[in-house]
């Protein structure tokens, strides 16, 4: 009943109703008979992006946890490499990094023998594990800030307790110091999780086939220009409403 009333506020009708006036033009007017003969691989690039994202994520943020931790209470000689990767990271262009792999070491790969000679060149010749490399190293030098603040902001006096009662360091780090952290920075990772996602357009700059690859395909193809780029942008509104929700929810079952 709540919601119910929230949606009748009047500013939230209107904007309702433009929606709707904005669909049905869309869906009048605009042309539409192009999708049967590229949904498969729409389909495709739907998939590619997704893995991509969550690939990237998931060893982006398994390396943000070494880099928070050492550039917050690390030695020296483990926080300045840190701190030196993530400034590097924040300060360069997420393309200039993808480009400088792809085209770097993508063009070094081949006058290596034992690389070409090796089990992983059919990998290594193809463009999507640099595509995954780079996004990855992106994510974790933005994580790796964002979890030095976190590792920073957890309760000292805490530690110090469990410390006291002579709990191994490793225990005491993966039951109290994580946990903690992550909870801290939820939200955040949340909203890098969604930026992660509107990064993977990138990677079509080195021929890996996502959602924006699809629909460049289908206007080089067709010339048909806003159609694609429309369901490219509601695709994308989808996928990260449902990140947001998933935090959301998320948060919400963590206990404070």
């Amino acid at each position: 009943m709540t919601t119910l009333r929230a949606l009748m506020q009047p500013h939230r009708i209107v904007m309702l109703l433009l929606l709707v006036a904005v669909v049905i033009w869309c869906a009048v007017t605009l042309r539409w008979d192009w999708i049967p003969e590229y949904a498969p691989l729409a389909l495709e690039g739907l998939w590619r992006t997704i893995w991509i994202m969550v690939v990237t994520c998931i060893l982006g943020f398994a390396l943000a946890v070494p880099l928070g931790l050492a550039q917050a209470v690390g030695p020296w000689y483990l926080a300045a490499p840190a701190r030196a990767f993530c400034t590097i990271i924040r300060g360069t262009p997420l393309l200039l990094q993808i480009w400088l792999l792809y085209y770097g070491l993508g063009s070094l790969f081949p006058q290596i023998p034992w690389i070409r000679g090796s089990e992983l060149w059919p990998y290594l010749r193809q463009a999507w594990p640099y595509a995954v490399l780079a996004l990855t190293l992106s994510y974790a030098g933005y994580e790796g800030e964002v979890m030095r603040g976190a590792f920073s902001s957890v309760n000292k006096g805490q530690l110090e307790a469990a410390n006291a009662f002579g709990m191994p360091r490793l225990t005491m780090f993966r039951r109290i110091w994580l946990p903690q952290a992550i909870r801290n920075v939820l939200p955040t990772l949340g909203g890098e999780t969604i930026l992660q996602l509107k990064a993977t357009p990138l990677v079509a700059t080195i021929t890996v086939v996502e959602l924006y690859a699809v629909s460049s395909r289908v206007r080089s193809d067709t010339f048909i220009v806003y159609e694609p780029l429309i369901l490219l942008a509601v695709f994308y509104m989808i996928i990260a409403g449902i990140i947001a929700l998933a935090f959301k929810r998320l948060e919400d079952r963590v206990p404070g």
